[in-house]
């Protein structure tokens, strides 16, 4: 059981998740400070904050007026995004893009498959066999149709 789990810890895969998560987290917190300082005073300058601070549309309801929060949906959007491209740009791409030279000096080129034979080459190959394991004297009649 200890065996199984050091070498589940002990692959490249494991390590390369806890660096992207360490790396990740990192960046999310420099994103949200980015999207704090910069987009949000952005936001504010088109909607008015309500007496609450909150940037969004106010809506007035049965017990006084209500802000739905857009800012922090669009907050929450762009954070994302941001994070999601870098994670790519920093770790996917490059990941597969070494995969694939590393595939491609061991020769294992994953697109070009050779294809597989017809059926008639098959019989013609159990033909060939079947023929070359008889007797001399008891081959079978060869017909072609």
């Amino acid at each position: 059981m200890i065996k199984g789990f050091k070498e589940f810890i002990l692959r490249g895969n494991v390590i390369d998740l806890a660096v992207a998560v360490v790396i990740g987290a990192a960046f999310t917190a420099v994103v949200n400070a980015v999207v704090a300082a910069i987009i949000e005073p952005l936001i504010a300058l088109v909607w008015k904050p309500d007496e609450n601070g909150e940037v969004g549309i106010t809506v007035n309801g049965l017990w006084g007026p209500v802000t739905f929060p857009i800012s922090d949906l669009i907050n929450a959007i762009i954070a994302f995004l941001a994070v999601a491209i870098v994670v790519y740009f920093v770790f996917v791409h490059p990941m597969n893009v070494w995969k694939e030279r590393q595939a491609r000096k061991a020769g294992a080129d994953t697109d070009e498959e050779e294809p597989l034979p017809t059926e008639q080459e098959l019989l013609a190959q159990i033909r060939d066999l079947l023929s070359n394991q008889a007797p001399a004297g008891n081959q079978p009649p060869t017909t072609r149709t």
